[in-house]
């Protein structure tokens, strides 16, 4: 054995530095940028049971919901996707900006062809300038019903929260559950052109709690003590529902949405979206209470089909002084049950005064970083539509039509090729094409009496964007079928909401009311029934990036599209190539 080097002072030191980075190069990386964090995902079909019904259900490791990502703003997330199921599968990191890491993003036909039967892909990202609450799903088909989990983003060691540090952090992640195949149902339901059957309950935690039959023992239990302050990661993973939330009794501050600090405010309830996150603090009374509180969530629901309309609830229990946990479970039965009041099933007036109260903290720490010049403005309807009955079919969608669903009337159609390939590689031809309508083809009076041709256009269509772009997007949400709400995530990005308002949008009136100082910054955002918003962001992460509406039924009927962002001149302005494992169609 070589002898060690005696030596002290600084050169000991400088030694102890050098091994350590030597022998522990993830130490030396944590006090650098961050670490690197791996996670091992096998797709496996688990038997699960809720409301008396047993199914076969595609989990990640065989967990229900998923397992939880973990990560330090600054880190690099690894995680080995292993595929043993008959499905096809893709995953992906919702929110997450991945800056030139598109062939990571996951939505299926757009940056990756799918993971097969007995394969493996690795999904490789950093977490750049993101802390807060995110969430991963699976990205084709109907199947993130069952393929979600947390993704839980803390702040950069010794960074501390802009508000008062919580006594300890709650994921909680709703969900639907159905009790047959969700892709049965999808499959039905795009064959015969009419709605597909909807959810038998709300899940919060992956359990619908005792307002369902069957399902008493399947609750959610929140334990708490009496003053302390609680951060609650708040997650809406159902596949086609808004939702309001409230605890009975307790205060919400809401403090984060979608992994981006907002000025705190407190409320009653909240609104949250399919793909949108909401962090909340409540503050639990100051003394044991000697009752127990619901929390609820059920569907704001504005569209002429059919819905759930059910309510999940779990239990807010007190923990007793000098009692454990187990018996004081005991004697929760005894206790007076308060439960939370939630608006009407469409009270838009909630919905668009709520989301008004969100905005940016905006301050040194903190900016706003709001595109102030716009050099590319686009104007986008989305809503339903039809499309004709194939001959000799009898479809059960309007007057005998099928249902559709459009951006600017164009209903997308996914390729058969990845289109993030098809642009890398310069093979778009066959792929897509570049010609996706910046404004409506045929303006109408878009809230009002709906036109008497209601058939959409069909397309691979995208919007090509240079790098950098400044862009100006306002959706306005049209009566074609029924006015509704479209929750509207956009990859890739982050996106400032300057401006909202109910009818048609007045390009002459309505620009002089945004808020260019403050908006709140988000990835998913609300269009109001028969209202508009505009967004605002700047286009620096080349690639392909998907828009859809996160209501999955809607998706699935072709209200979605992508923007191809090219590469700046730098060479950290440009997409690097593929990883050599990424799937082949």
């Amino acid at each position: 054995m070589v002898p060690l080097l005696q030596t002290s002072g600084p050169m000991a030191a400088l030694l102890l530095a050098l091994s350590t980075m030597l022998l522990f190069p993830e130490i030396a990386r944590a006090n650098q940028e961050g670490i690197t964090r791996h996670y091992k995902f096998d797709i496996r079909l688990q038997n699960v049971t809720r409301l008396c019904h047993t199914k076969s259900i595609v989990t990640v490791n065989g967990q229900f919901p998923g397992p939880k990502i973990v990560a330090r703003e600054g880190d690099r997330v690894v995680v080995k996707v292993v595929n043993h199921v008959q499905n096809n599968i893709t995953l992906h990191w919702h929110g997450v900006r991945q800056l030139r890491s598109g062939w990571a993003d996951g939505p299926a036909y757009v940056t990756q062809c799918p993971i097969q039967t007995g394969q493996t892909y690795v999904y490789n990202f950093t977490i750049i300038g993101q802390t807060g609450t995110l969430f991963w799903h699976a990205h084709i088909s109907w199947l993130r019903s069952t393929l979600y989990g947390p993704i839980v983003i803390l702040p950069k060691r010794g960074i501390p929260y802009p508000f008062i540090k919580p006594y300890k952090e709650v994921s909680i992640i709703f969900g639907e559950w159905f009790n047959v195949d969700t892709e049965a149902i999808i499959t039905q339901a795009l064959q015969t052109g009419g709605g597909p059957n909807v959810s038998d309950a709300y899940t919060i935690n992956g359990l619908p709690g005792p307002l369902y039959n069957c399902s008493a023992r399947d609750t959610f239990r929140l334990s708490v003590k009496p003053g302390k302050t609680y951060l609650l990661r708040l997650i809406n993973a159902a596949l086609n529902d808004e939702l309001f939330f409230s605890i009975a009794n307790h205060t919400l501050t809401i403090v984060d949405v979608d992994a981006v600090y907002v000025k705190p405010f407190d409320t009653n309830i909240l609104l949250i979206t399919p793909g949108q996150t909401t962090n909340v603090l409540i503050k639990t009374k100051p003394h044991y209470p000697n009752a127990t509180f619901f929390m609820g969530a059920r569907p704001y629901a504005t569209g002429l089909g059919t819905f759930d309309n059910s309510t999940t609830v779990g239990l807010l229990e007190y923990q007793k002084p000098n009692s454990s946990h187990s018996s004081n479970a005991v004697g929760m039965k005894q206790l007076p049950l308060f439960r939370p009041s939630l608006p009407s099933l469409n009270d838009t007036a909630f919905a668009a005064n709520y989301t008004k109260r969100l905005r940016s903290l905006a301050n040194a720490q903190f900016p706003a970083n709001v595109p102030q010049t716009i050099n590319k403005s686009f104007f986008f309807t989305v809503g339903l539509g039809s499309e004709p009955c194939p001959k000799n079919q009898t479809c059960q969608g309007p007057n005998g039509t099928k249902f559709a669903a459009s951006v600017n009337n164009v209903s997308f159609v996914m390729p058969t090729t990845a289109l993030l390939q098809g642009h890398f590689f310069g093979q778009s031809n066959g792929v897509y094409t570049a010609n996706f309508p910046t404004n409506p083809q045929f303006p109408f009076n878009y809230t009002g009496t709906p036109p008497n041709n209601t058939m959409v256009s069909n397309g691979t269509k995208v919007v090509v964007l240079p790098f950098n772009a400044s862009v100006e997007l306002v959706m306005q949400d049209t009566s074609i079928l029924g006015a509704e709400s479209h929750p509207l995530h956009l990859h890739g990005f982050n996106f400032f909401v300057v401006g909202q308002g109910f009818g048609n949008y007045n390009p002459n009136k309505d620009p002089s009311n945004f808020n260019l100082v403050d908006p709140v910054e988000r990835n998913t955002v609300g269009v109001p029934s028969g209202s508009w918003v505009a967004i605002r962001f700047q286009a620096d992460n080349p690639g392909v990036w998907f828009m859809h509406c996160h209501l999955e039924v809607h998706t699935s009927w072709g209200l979605k599209m992508a923007w191809v962002v090219l590469d700046g001149k730098l060479p950290n302005q440009k997409l690097p190539p593929p990883p050599s494992d990424l799937p082949k169609c």
